[in-house]
Protein backbone atom coordinates (compact mmCIF):
# COMPACT_ATOMS: atom_id res chain seq x y z
CA UNK A 1 0.00 0.00 0.00
CA UNK A 2 2.75 2.42 0.89
CA UNK A 3 4.44 1.99 -2.49
CA UNK A 4 1.35 2.71 -4.59
CA UNK A 5 1.91 5.73 -6.80
CA UNK A 6 -0.08 7.62 -9.40
CA UNK A 7 0.85 6.58 -12.94
CA UNK A 8 -0.62 8.73 -15.67
CA UNK A 9 -2.25 7.11 -18.71
CA UNK A 10 0.55 8.22 -21.07
CA UNK A 11 2.92 5.99 -19.11
CA UNK A 12 0.74 2.85 -19.14
CA UNK A 13 1.35 0.18 -21.77
CA UNK A 14 0.03 -3.26 -22.65
CA UNK A 15 -0.62 -5.61 -21.14
CA UNK A 16 -3.49 -4.40 -19.04
CA UNK A 17 -5.63 -6.48 -16.71
CA UNK A 18 -7.28 -9.52 -18.23
CA UNK A 19 -10.95 -10.43 -17.62
CA UNK A 20 -10.26 -12.21 -14.31
CA UNK A 21 -8.09 -9.37 -13.04
CA UNK A 22 -10.76 -6.81 -14.04
CA UNK A 23 -13.32 -8.79 -12.06
CA UNK A 24 -10.99 -8.73 -9.03
CA UNK A 25 -10.63 -4.95 -9.41
CA UNK A 26 -14.39 -4.45 -9.32
CA UNK A 27 -14.87 -6.97 -6.51
CA UNK A 28 -12.41 -4.90 -4.47
CA UNK A 29 -14.31 -1.72 -5.35
CA UNK A 30 -17.52 -3.37 -4.09
CA UNK A 31 -16.06 -3.61 -0.56
CA UNK A 32 -16.22 0.19 -0.15
CA UNK A 33 -18.38 1.58 2.65
CA UNK A 34 -21.89 2.22 1.39
CA UNK A 35 -24.28 3.92 3.81
CA UNK A 36 -27.74 2.45 3.25
CA UNK A 37 -26.35 -0.01 0.66
CA UNK A 38 -27.58 2.25 -2.14
CA UNK A 39 -24.56 1.73 -4.41
CA UNK A 40 -24.25 5.45 -5.25
CA UNK A 41 -21.56 4.93 -7.86
CA UNK A 42 -20.81 2.92 -10.95
CA UNK A 43 -18.03 2.34 -13.45
CA UNK A 44 -18.27 2.37 -17.25
CA UNK A 45 -15.59 0.37 -19.06
CA UNK A 46 -14.27 1.89 -22.27
CA UNK A 47 -13.13 -0.94 -24.52
CA UNK A 48 -10.98 -0.61 -27.61
CA UNK A 49 -14.03 -0.41 -29.89
CA UNK A 50 -15.38 2.60 -27.96
CA UNK A 51 -12.15 4.63 -27.83
CA UNK A 52 -12.92 6.57 -31.03
CA UNK A 53 -16.32 7.53 -29.64
CA UNK A 54 -14.72 8.76 -26.42
CA UNK A 55 -12.13 10.66 -28.47
CA UNK A 56 -14.94 12.44 -30.31
CA UNK A 57 -16.53 13.37 -26.97
CA UNK A 58 -13.20 14.79 -25.75
CA UNK A 59 -12.91 16.82 -28.96
CA UNK A 60 -16.46 18.14 -28.59
CA UNK A 61 -15.80 18.99 -24.93
CA UNK A 62 -12.79 21.03 -26.05
CA UNK A 63 -14.92 22.83 -28.64
CA UNK A 64 -17.52 23.63 -25.96
CA UNK A 65 -14.79 25.48 -24.04
CA UNK A 66 -12.90 26.83 -27.04
CA UNK A 67 -14.80 26.96 -30.34
CA UNK A 68 -11.63 28.25 -32.03
CA UNK A 69 -9.44 25.29 -31.02
CA UNK A 70 -7.05 24.33 -33.80
CA UNK A 71 -6.65 20.92 -35.37
CA UNK A 72 -3.56 20.14 -33.24
CA UNK A 73 -5.48 20.80 -30.03
CA UNK A 74 -8.43 18.82 -31.30
CA UNK A 75 -6.15 15.92 -32.23
CA UNK A 76 -4.58 15.93 -28.77
CA UNK A 77 -8.05 15.91 -27.20
CA UNK A 78 -9.08 12.89 -29.32
CA UNK A 79 -5.79 11.14 -28.54
CA UNK A 80 -6.46 11.11 -24.81
CA UNK A 81 -9.00 8.34 -25.38
CA UNK A 82 -6.30 5.99 -26.67
CA UNK A 83 -4.07 6.02 -23.63
CA UNK A 84 -3.81 3.07 -21.20
CA UNK A 85 -4.95 -0.48 -21.92
CA UNK A 86 -7.70 -0.34 -19.26
CA UNK A 87 -9.89 2.74 -19.03
CA UNK A 88 -13.10 3.19 -17.04
CA UNK A 89 -15.20 6.19 -16.06
CA UNK A 90 -16.18 6.53 -12.40
CA UNK A 91 -19.66 8.00 -11.95
CA UNK A 92 -21.36 9.07 -8.71
CA UNK A 93 -25.11 9.40 -8.22
CA UNK A 94 -25.60 12.46 -6.02
CA UNK A 95 -29.33 11.99 -5.35
CA UNK A 96 -32.64 11.48 -7.10
CA UNK A 97 -33.07 7.97 -5.75
CA UNK A 98 -35.35 8.62 -2.77
CA UNK A 99 -32.40 8.35 -0.40
CA UNK A 100 -31.84 12.08 0.15
CA UNK A 101 -30.81 11.50 3.78
CA UNK A 102 -27.58 10.11 2.30
CA UNK A 103 -25.93 13.35 1.32
CA UNK A 104 -23.80 13.90 -1.79
CA UNK A 105 -20.53 14.08 0.13
CA UNK A 106 -21.20 10.65 1.71
CA UNK A 107 -21.81 9.23 -1.74
CA UNK A 108 -18.57 10.75 -2.99
CA UNK A 109 -16.66 9.31 -0.02
CA UNK A 110 -18.05 5.88 -0.90
CA UNK A 111 -16.85 6.28 -4.49
CA UNK A 112 -13.46 7.48 -3.21
CA UNK A 113 -13.12 4.32 -1.15
CA UNK A 114 -14.14 2.17 -4.13
CA UNK A 115 -11.52 3.93 -6.25
CA UNK A 116 -8.79 3.46 -3.66
CA UNK A 117 -9.65 -0.24 -3.30
CA UNK A 118 -9.48 -0.59 -7.08
CA UNK A 119 -6.14 1.24 -7.29
CA UNK A 120 -4.61 -0.81 -4.49
CA UNK A 121 -5.78 -4.03 -6.12
CA UNK A 122 -4.27 -2.97 -9.45
CA UNK A 123 -1.00 -2.23 -7.66
CA UNK A 124 -1.10 -5.64 -5.94
CA UNK A 125 -1.63 -7.24 -9.37
CA UNK A 126 1.59 -5.58 -10.54
CA UNK A 127 0.03 -2.83 -12.65
CA UNK A 128 0.45 0.91 -12.64
CA UNK A 129 -2.73 2.92 -12.25
CA UNK A 130 -3.96 6.45 -11.94
CA UNK A 131 -6.99 8.68 -11.81
CA UNK A 132 -7.51 11.33 -14.46
CA UNK A 133 -10.03 14.14 -14.65
CA UNK A 134 -10.12 17.53 -16.30
CA UNK A 135 -12.33 20.14 -17.83
CA UNK A 136 -14.16 17.63 -20.04
CA UNK A 137 -15.75 15.93 -17.02
CA UNK A 138 -18.63 18.42 -16.81
CA UNK A 139 -19.09 18.88 -20.55
CA UNK A 140 -22.35 18.23 -22.38
CA UNK A 141 -20.43 16.02 -24.81
CA UNK A 142 -19.11 13.68 -22.11
CA UNK A 143 -22.49 13.56 -20.35
CA UNK A 144 -24.14 12.57 -23.63
CA UNK A 145 -21.44 10.03 -24.53
CA UNK A 146 -22.00 8.17 -21.25
CA UNK A 147 -25.76 8.83 -21.05
CA UNK A 148 -25.38 10.29 -17.55
CA UNK A 149 -28.59 10.79 -15.65
CA UNK A 150 -29.74 14.10 -14.17
CA UNK A 151 -28.31 13.27 -10.74
CA UNK A 152 -25.10 11.65 -11.96
CA UNK A 153 -21.66 13.21 -12.16
CA UNK A 154 -18.61 11.97 -14.05
CA UNK A 155 -15.86 12.11 -11.43
CA UNK A 156 -12.73 10.70 -13.06
CA UNK A 157 -11.29 8.09 -15.36
CA UNK A 158 -9.36 5.13 -14.00
CA UNK A 159 -6.39 4.12 -16.16
CA UNK A 160 -4.52 0.85 -15.59
CA UNK A 161 -1.70 -0.87 -17.44
CA UNK A 162 1.92 -1.89 -17.30
CA UNK A 163 4.11 1.06 -16.31
CA UNK A 164 6.53 2.14 -19.03
CA UNK A 165 9.19 2.54 -16.36
CA UNK A 166 9.54 1.93 -12.63
CA UNK A 167 8.83 4.98 -10.51
CA UNK A 168 9.63 5.79 -6.97
CA UNK A 169 6.57 6.89 -5.02
CA UNK A 170 6.50 10.58 -4.18
CA UNK A 171 7.31 11.52 -0.59
CA UNK A 172 4.31 11.13 1.70
CA UNK A 173 3.45 13.69 4.37
CA UNK A 174 4.20 12.74 7.96
CA UNK A 175 1.07 12.06 10.04
CA UNK A 176 1.91 15.07 12.22
CA UNK A 177 1.04 17.29 9.26
CA UNK A 178 -2.56 16.08 8.99
CA UNK A 179 -3.52 14.54 12.37
CA UNK A 180 -4.61 16.56 15.38
CA UNK A 181 -6.39 15.71 18.60
CA UNK A 182 -9.60 17.25 19.87
CA UNK A 183 -8.95 19.06 23.13
CA UNK A 184 -10.89 17.81 26.17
Amino acid sequence: MRRRAQTGPRHLLEPGPDAQQRRQLFEAAATAPDHGQILPWRFVLIGEQARARLGEAFEQALLERDPDAGEDERGRARGKASRAPFLALAVVREGGDGQDHIRPHERMVSLGCALQNLLLTAHAQGFGAGLVSGLAMDSRALRACFALGEHERAVCFVAIGTPARAREPRPKPAPERFVSELAP
